[in-house]
């Protein structure tokens, strides 16, 4: 646990009650369907281009894409290579015909086109993944600052969320388009200053171009992969191809970003928000994988802990394992002398024979850290071993009468222990490597910035989540099924009430979510297992006119069972299931619309 100044404190505590306070204020008192969902209106263009950066934007981007870079490199960039392309058939094909209806969602177009099963699938659908996503942006800020402030992530979760729930119940989306344009602020003012500072604690003798230098010996700087490596997430033709489908159908079909643009003054404002966004992601994207990689150069020059977790590093270093562990900091630090020495020394020659070494040593670091990794899981494995062995040994005594409620409770305190060891074995540490930095290299008062940045993110982002599930549930479901018009005041107070639910399900999502690999990876996996189909649905309702609803119904529904067996299955990286899932679809329903004409014929 790390100890923040009293600086830190007020900065961070006045940050986000000014955001929170300045939204609710603003924006009180909206009493109509169209300013309450769609912000009466009124946005400019950068309003636009600043509100959909920012609800893609999330705490996750600035935890795990500076932990993606800092282990991997600049090639997750590639992942965004598609969002220009998207950006302009949106512009093109999109925001033209939702402009030209005057739609408060996205699937309204298609109950239009096909009918209402179809609208309400697709409805169903984004609510499902968006409401896993909503959770995880709670909880990818409330991992770290658990840890930060020794405060129970799910008291954090809490907070977070209530700061949400506040300014966007009380105004809508104009409240979280008000927000998200002070949040931008402060996270473009917070990256800024964290990659100058970075680059100031570099040994004075390293400049700028040396440093990349140094980044690139040991393969930090390989942007660009034209390999059709099927193994390799990251590559030019991932992000071109499944990386387009995958913004299409995030920015085009999403209540989330479609809810941002709907709210422009007119369709150009619209169309040059969204092409301001084209313009501008690419490069901030570019710029926070950055940071990344200059913090891993900050490292070759100072001591980089074996783990940047410390919770977990305490762990092992109480256990049995507590030798080894040493043993292998000690080996840690004779490498570091080496890798010092080298870097240094590479700055001043570029010697092509250096950048070699360099790439070998960074090799060896890397197995330790792997090899750390394994002792802390042993240490937490050992920790839990004798209530494992205990309560399997009672329960293996109770097997005879398994429907007795002496072997459903042992069952129930099994599992319960295999929840609670799996929170304590967090050896993945990408996620925690920038917040660690911060905390233990930056200066007072700017981490208290850097914590608002990474806080004001996770709330732009499950803001308008929370909106666009609130719209989707009030428009889409609720207001679409009832048998008599309930009235503009009404529909009002039903939006704020699914808000509100929308946001208690997220903080039960953030408390009940789990460490993954990569929390980054994880939001854009839970996108392209639904995003694909969603879009295929759309692109049959916009270029097949002749296809019934019937047939896309059926096709929207076998397509959604195959692409989740084959994520369940890694059949392909997961970018690619955005292109899958949308052939698929198309493929599935016109195959269905043939066949039924075939047997209409016959009979």
């Amino acid at each position: 646990m790390t100890k923040l100044e009293w600086i830190d404190w007020l900065v961070l505590i006045v940050t986000l009650l000014a955001i929170v306070g300045y939204g609710t204020w603003k924006t009180r008192g909206r009493k109509n369907v169209q300013d309450y969902v769609r912000g009466g209106n009124t946005s400019k263009w950068w309003t636009i281009g600043l509100s959909v950066m920012a609800t893609q934007a999330s705490a996750i981007t600035f935890l795990s894409t500076t932990g993606q870079a800092f282990t991997d490199g600049m090639g997750f960039v590639q992942f965004y290579f598609g969002l220009p392309i998207a950006m302009v058939i949106i512009c093109i094909v999109f925001i033209p015909l939702y402009h030209r209806l005057k739609v408060y969602t996205a699937y309204e177009f298609l109950e239009n086109r096909f009918d209402l099963k179809t609208r309400s699938l697709t409805a169903i659908l984004f609510l499902i993944q968006r409401g896993l996503a909503a959770g995880i942006t709670i909880f990818a800020p409330a991992i770290i600052l658990s840890v930060v402030l020794g405060i129970n992530i799910v008291y954090l979760n809490i907070i977070i969320g209530i700061l949400v729930i506040i300014y966007t119940v009380s105004g809508g989306t104009k409240a979280v388009t008000v927000t998200q344009k002070q949040q931008m602020f402060v996270i473009f003012a917070g990256m800024l200053a964290a990659l100058f500072i970075t680059l100031n604690m570099i040994p004075d003798e390293v400049s700028f171009t040396e440093a990349l230098d140094i980044a690139g010996a040991t393969g930090k700087m390989e942007v660009l992969d034209f390999s059709f490596d099927l193994e390799n997430r990251y590559t030019v033709w991932t992000g071109l191809l499944g990386g387009t489908f995958l913004m299409l159908s995030y920015f085009g079909t999403d209540q989330s970003q479609v809810q941002r643009y709907l709210s422009g003054k007119s369709m150009k404002e619209m169309q040059m928000g969204l092409l301001f966004n084209g313009l501008f992601k690419v490069p901030m994207q570019f710029f926070i994988l950055l940071c990344g990689v200059m913090v891993f150069v900050f490292y070759q020059f100072n001591p980089a802990p074996l783990n940047f977790i410390d919770a977990s590093t305490e762990k092992v270093l109480q256990s049995e394992y507590r030798n080894d562990y040493i043993q292998l900091q000690e080996k840690q630090n004779e490498l570091f002398s080496e890798k010092k020495t080298i870097s240094m020394q590479l700055a001043e020659s570029h010697n092509p024979a250096l950048k070699q070494q360099l790439f070998s040593l960074d090799s060896i670091e890397k197995t330790y850290r792997a090899e750390s990794k394994f002792l802390i899981k042993k240490a937490i494995d050992s920790e839990y071993a004798s209530d494992f062995n205990r309560l399997s040994n009672e329960l293996e005594a109770l097997r005879a009468n398994p429907t007795s409620d002496a072997f459903i409770a042992k069952s129930e305190e099994l599992d319960t222990l295999y929840a609670d060891a799996a929170k304590d074995t967090q050896t993945n540490d990408r996620d925690y490597m920038f917040i660690r930095f911060i905390l233990k290299h930056l200066p007072t008062g700017l981490i208290g910035l850097l914590l608002a940045v990474i806080l004001s993110a996770a709330m732009s982002s499950t803001a308008s989540e929370i909106n666009a599930l609130a719209t989707i549930s009030s428009i889409d479901l609720y207001g679409r099924n009832q048998k008599e018009d309930k009235g503009e005041e009404h529909m009002v107070k039903m939006t704020k009430w699914f808000t509100l639910m929308w946001g208690v399900i997220a903080i039960i999502i953030a408390c009940v979510a789990d460490l993954a690999e990569n929390l980054i990876q994880l939001v854009n996996i839970i996108g392209s297992i639904f995003y694909g189909n969603v879009l295929g649905i759309f692109l049959l309702a916009f270029f097949f006119k002749k296809l019934q609803a019937n047939a896309v119904f059926i096709a929207a529904l076998i397509t959604q069972v195959i692409v989740i067996i084959g994520w369940w299955f890694d059949w392909m990286p997961y970018l690619w299931l955005n292109l899958f899932g949308c052939v698929l679809v198309i493929l599935i329903a016109n195959s269905i619309q043939v066949l039924t004409k075939k047997t209409d014929l016959n009979v």
